[in-house]
């Protein structure tokens, strides 16, 4: 075989590479700024993909991935870089997804998150905090910096996280910090939770919230007194509500809406978009704090009427998701294509940014005069 897993790794991290994907049939394929590069070599065979899989892999999650068909861990190459690694069976061969986790926390600024709004969020005694958005938006990573905050600045804080794989190592800094791996530690989210709470928390982070028994944990540990930090894969703050509210049956909806209004704190979503002003790419976030007027749309089931209160928030550190794009669009980080294909309100934002276009032109038109 004319791959060695070590040099493939090593490739991910002088490329900064986001994924590297092992797939019979093709070479390896490296993910960069979002986009698919094929690493120059043969096609991969059966027996190579299943040898690199081995070459990282424990006896107990490729029989894990034989009885179940997948497996889930964590890896790290040296002191380079940990590695979330994802193994399957396709067609009744091996694959592998490995993404890269970045060694190195990233500072709230250097995230793009509004850094006062954050810091009195994660200060907060207690309530559910909610990071959305699509599988590889960097919700990870994010909570991770979150987490880190309150480890460096909070004496009276014992985190425990329950995570599937533990991505981020954290050591304990001002905090205490116990982490929990699904799987190894504890059995389940939901089991992870339920036990948490007798081990003296003050913040809880859930590393995704599956399912009705996770969800209904989590909002136990946000009422009872805790500081709960979770995330789903939806976009916006509108569709996440919902999407928790529907998770129950229907009988139960009602009761769980009145939770959410007490307990929910914020919804953070976030998307990353190619930058056009130099390789790479930026976070775009939607920002909602619960106020009592966010609160009673949630009681009253009236979610779709919430982006306009996001809207008129910018007081309480509230913003749009499109608000954001088009913010970044008129700084020159983003092309107006993205902004388009990435808000929410197509129609409106059209109108905006060619408004703002207009200006422009018109103010360099007078320069030009002048």
């Amino acid at each position: 075989m004319s791959y060695s897993m070590s040099d493939l790794l090593q490739l991910v991290v002088s490329e900064n590479a986001s994924d590297l994907h092992i797939r019979v049939g093709v070479p390896p394929v490296i993910r960069i700024n979002g986009t698919l590069h094929r690493v120059e070599g043969p096609n991969l065979k059966p027996e190579d993909t299943e040898e690199l899989m081995r070459s990282i892999t424990t006896e107990d999650h490729i029989q894990q991935t034989r009885e179940k068909g997948g497996a889930d861990f964590g890896f790290a190459f040296g002191e380079l870089a940990r590695f979330r690694v994802s193994i399957f069976k396709e067609k009744g061969n091996f694959g592998m997804v490995m993404r890269q986790i970045p060694n190195k926390l990233l500072t709230l600024e250097q995230l793009g998150l509004p850094v006062a709004t954050t810091h009195a969020l994660l200060n907060r005694p207690r309530g559910l905090i909610l990071v959305t958005g699509p599988t590889g938006s960097g919700k990870t990573t994010t909570l991770a910096s979150m987490i880190n905050v309150i480890n460096e600045t909070r004496e009276d804080a014992h985190i425990i996280t329950v995570e599937d794989p533990i991505e981020y190592y954290h050591n304990h800094k001002k905090a205490l910090v116990t982490q929990r791996e699904v799987h190894i530690d504890v059995p389940n989210f939901a089991e992870a939770l339920r036990r948490s709470l007798r081990q003296d928390p003050d913040v809880v982070l859930v590393g995704e919230l599956r399912d009705l028994e996770t969800m209904e944990a989590a909002i136990t540990a946000a009422e009872t007194g805790h500081l709960v930090f979770a995330t789903l894969h939806t976009t916006g703050a509108a569709k996440t509500i919902d999407r928790l509210v529907n998770v129950f049956p229907i009988s139960q909806q009602e009761t769980i809406r009145i939770q959410l209004s007490t307990v929910l704190q914020a919804v953070i979503s976030q998307l990353l978009v190619p930058r056009c002003d130099k390789p790479g790419r930026v976070a775009i976030y939607e920002i909602m704090i619960n106020t009592p007027a966010i609160s009673a749309l949630i009681r009253d089931n009236k979610t779709f009427r919430i982006n306009s209160d996001i809207q008129t928030g910018a007081k309480y550190g509230m913003v749009t998701l499109d608000g954001f794009l088009i913010d970044k669009y008129q700084h020159g980080i983003i092309a107006r294509e993205e902004v388009i294909n990435k808000c929410q309100d197509p129609t409106t934002v059209i109108q905006k940014l060619a408004e703002w276009e207009a200006a422009q032109s018109e103010m360099a038109g007078r320069a030009q005069n002048d």
